[in-house]
This record gives structure tokens, C-alpha cells and sequence, in this order.
């Protein structure tokens, strides 16, 4: 069970929290846990500052979220009671400022000094939580995940070394769940061989969770977050949007690349890969079933099972006569992107040009000065992706044209279909992409179709 940032934001977020683990207890659950919301984000601007000579700034900065803490604290221990969070927020809040005042110095690398504080978001949450289980009768005990999960050495985004890790999980965890224990980790960190800091990066806490399933074989991944599941589309563009019931890990993995941001799927795929079920639940609504994602999830009747997108997306043409009949042209384009660092989404090719998307680029300027070597190129902004997902679209006959017959008022700048089996991906104007959304949801997720979708038991 691994529980988000905004399911530990507040005392009402971990009384519920505690409810949720309460009502498994028969099914022995490990918790995972990431820091309470704002705290990793507050822990990298206080290094942040630290390292601008500005230590006095950033030890003050994290005071607020240490009160935070002590609010949860007092809400769950009387005062008479001994609090032994008390003493180890103590000696956090001395070592997370020694810290800060290496940063100051540079007196160890920065990287190492960077995760060795950002670790402390989720190492006081997951001794916090342990706490309040406690408080509730359960027999709750803080386990270090840099005593289970081992890395390489690239501070900022390790690697686990999976058979180490493996073996460590089993040894320490085990014996505790076996002697009706409940676990309680901090995702998204870990340590190297040599027992350093180090930290998962992006969505590293799911990362965490799925390892330590994976390592355990465990029955369920359960991914608790402040929505119910992955949706139909972003709900702040279809007030209608519902809860996908079921997704396939292509799916998924589809859908967070294109702006679904409940889950990335590249942190899950231990768990997929040892045929463990993934299902991402709401905290607020516990009662919910939500999203199960799975190795393979099945086609639903309307075959479209989600609709993402991404704002904000450039356009980059490249023209040059030399492509026609030439080899090694591509490679070219692509060695200046590989250069450069930037991710390209959407791609589209003719006999002499190459129209891609971009995601923001911070540095636009010097891949277009490479690319002008090679040919002609133009780039314009104010593109979003939308991106439509759904198992057997690609080899569904007419599905694509009555996608396009839907939105046939609107002008489609590039088109990307077949390059995977799941989606149909396609460029238009940011000023167009709520209305397209909102047609396509309209189109696919009428009532009577939604109510053909949840007749299916997907989940067997």
C-alpha cells in the first residue's frame, strides 16, 4: 500500500490513512509512504538556498513543515503520553542543518549533500506514520528503505541493483510480516553499496512500492493517491470524466507519457513484470474501487478507453532537399537532439521533411543552430498533444475516421498512428484542444456507451 503526498498532507489525511491499513490488516500490507505534501519541494529549496550562501534562510524556510508535523503529533498522542516522534524530529531537524551548512561550504558533492536532505521528507512521514498506526492499536514498525533498496551511485536518479535488493527485502520484511507487523518504508529512497543517500527520481515512491511488491510477491499493488483511478480524460476539461475500471500496462504507459499524471508507469513495471495487479485508489474515497492496471487488460466495446493530452507543445519543421533518397539523414536529426537532451513526442516524415513536437525545451535556440546545418527549420509554439488510448485501436476498421469525422471542424496539424498498437496520436491548436477533448468524450463516453463499458468484468 503506498500512500501519496497529499495522503499524508494533513491529521484528516492520516486518520483515514490509518483506517485504510486498519481495514487490510488481514491481507498483512506493507505500507509505503511518500513525504507529506510540499515537505520535498520545501527540502530542495532550503538546499537550494544553502548552497547560495543563504543558510539562515533555509534553516528558517523548514520550520513551518516541522509544525506540520508536531500538529499530527498532538492530534494523535495526549499530552501525558510519550512521544517518541517528539525526539526523532529533534535530531532531524540538527542533522538536516548540518547538512545545509555542507551545502553552504560544497564540503562533499552536491548531488550526495541534495539527496541526503531530500530524504528527510519521507523518513520523518514514514516514522510519523508508524507512530500513529501505533496510536490505533496496530502493530506498526518503521523499516529503513535504505536498509532494503540498493543502488548505483547516480545520486538524484539511482538505479536499484534488483537481486541485492531482493534478497534484503526478503530478510528484513519477512520475519515482520509473518509476526502480524505492518512495515512502514519511506518511498523514493534508498542507498548505494557504500550506505549513501541516494534517490529514485521521478515518481520513486510508486518505484519503491513496486520493487518491495515485486520482492515479495506480493497479492496487490495498491497505488493511493487524491483521485480515483486514472479518468476517461482530465476532468478539469470534461466535468463528466470517469474512472477508467481497467488498463493494460501499454495503456498506462501511453497515458502518462501524453499528461495523465496519476501514474508513471516505468515506476510500476516491477510489479507488472511479476504479474502483480496495480490499482490506484482514491485516500478521500477509500470505498471506491478505482484503476487496475494490468499486463493485459482487454478491449472495452467503444475500444477507446482514455483521452490525454499535453499543452504547451512546439512544432519543429525540418526541410531539406538532401533527405530525398538519402540514408543516415535521420540520424543526423536525431544525433542533435540525442546532443542536446530533448525529448521528442510526436513525429511525422515526407520525402523531404521532418515535423516533430517539443515539450517545452529549455534549449530551443541551439537545437534549431544544429539543425540549420542540415536543413531548413521552422519552429512555431501554441500546439497541444491529444493523445487517444485504447487496446486493439489500431487494428479497429473505421475507428480513426470517426475520430476525425468528430472533429472534422478543426484543423489537425500531424498525425501519428501505428507506431503503437494502443494509441492514436494527433497535433492541434492549444485554443482548439478543450473543445476537441470535450467532442471526442462526448463521441465515446455517452452514457449508453459507458454503461456497456462497466458491464464488463474486466477484472477477471
Amino acid at each position: 500500500m503506498k500512500f501519496g503526498g497529499t495522503s499524508v498532507g494533513d491529521v484528516a489525511a492520516f486518520e483515514r490513512v490509518c483506517g485504510i491499513v486498519a481495514n487490510q490488516l488481514d491481507r498483512k500490507p506493507v505500507v509505503v509512504t511518500s513525504a507529506m505534501t510540499k515537505v520535498t519541494d520545501a527540502l530542495l529549496a532550503a538546499f537550494e538556498m544553502a548552497r547560495r550562501d543563504r543558510l539562515e534562510d533555509a534553516v528558517a524556510s523548514l520550520e513551518p513543515h516541522f509544525e506540520r508535523h508536531v500538529e499530527i503529533t498532538e492530534a494523535f498522542f495526549p499530552s501525558d503520553a510519550e512521544n517518541v516522534f517528539h525526539n526523532e524530529l529533534r535530531l532531524a531537524r540538527q542533522e538536516i542543518k548540518d547538512l545545509l551548512t555542507r551545502a553552504a561550504r560544497r564540503s562533499l558533492p552536491l548531488q550526495m549533500l541534495k539527496d541526503a536532505i531530500v530524504s528527510y521528507g519521507e523518513q520523518l512521514s514514514s516514522r510519523l506514520l508508524a507512530e500513529a498506526l501505533k496510536s490505533k492499536g496496530i502493530r506498526a514498525r518503521t523499516v529503513d528503505s535504505r536498509r532494503l533498496i540498493v543502488t548505483d551511485d547516480e545520486f538524484g536518479a539511482a538505479q536499484p541493483i534488483i537481486d541485492e535488493t531482493n534478497e534484503l527485502v526478503k530478510i528484513e520484511l519477512t520475519p515482520l510480516i509473518e509476526d502480524g507487523e505492518v512495515p512502514v518504508l519511506g518511498g523514493f529512497i534508498a542507498a548505494n553499496r557504500g550506505g549513501e543517500t541516494t534517490t529514485l527520481g521521478r515518481g520513486g515512491s510508486d518505484y519503491s512500492a513496486a520493487i518491495v511488491a515485486a520482492a515479495l510477491g506480493a497479492a496487490e499493488l495498491q497505488i493511493w493517491t487524491d483521485v480515483t483511478g486514472v479518468m476517461t480524460c482530465d476532468p478539469r476539461v470534461c466535468s463528466d470524466a470517469a474512472t477508467v475500471p481497467v488498463l493494460s500496462y501499454e495503456e498506462a504507459a501511453e497515458l502518462a507519457y501524453f499528461g495523465a499524471k496519476v501514474l508513471h508507469p516505468k515506476t510500476i513495471k516491477p510489479a507488472v513484470d511479476s504479474a502483480i495487479p496495480v490499482r490506484v485508489c482514491n485516500t478521500s474515497e477509500p470505498e471506491l474501487t478505482g484503476t487496475m492496471v494490468l499486463a493485459d487488460s482487454g478491449e472495452v466495446p467503444n475500444k477507446i478507453k482514455s483521452i490525454a493530452h499535453k499543452s504547451n507543445i512546439s512544432i519543429l519543421r525540418i526541410t531539406s532537399a538532401r533527405m530525398l533518397g538519402a540514408y543516415g539523414f535521420m540520424s543526423a536529426v536525431f544525433q542533435v537532439f540525442d546532443r542536446h537532451r530533448t525529448v521528442i513526442d510526436v513525429i511525422s516524415t515526407s520525402e523531404v521533411s521532418v515535423a516533430l513536437t517539443l515539450d517545452k525545451p529549455d534549449n530551443i535556440d541551439k537545437v534549431v543552430e544544429d539543425l540549420s546545418r542540415i536543413g531548413e527549420v521552422e519552429v512555431e509554439g501554441g500546439y497541444a498533444v491529444i493523445c487517444v488510448v485504447g487496446e486493439g485501436l489500431r487494428a479497429s476498421t473505421g475507428l480513426a475516421a470517426k475520430i476525425f469525422n468528430t472533429i472534422s471542424d478543426v484543423h489537425v496539424e500531424l498525425v501519428s498512428h501505428g507506431a503503437s498498437a494502443v494509441n492514436l496520436t494527433f497535433v492541434v491548436r492549444e485554443s482548439d484542444a478543450a473543445a476537441v477533448i470535450g467532442k471526442l468524450h462526448k463521441a465515446f463516453f455517452s452514457e449508453k456507451v459507458n454503461a456497456k463499458s462497466e458491464s464488463c468484468d474486466l477484472t477477471k
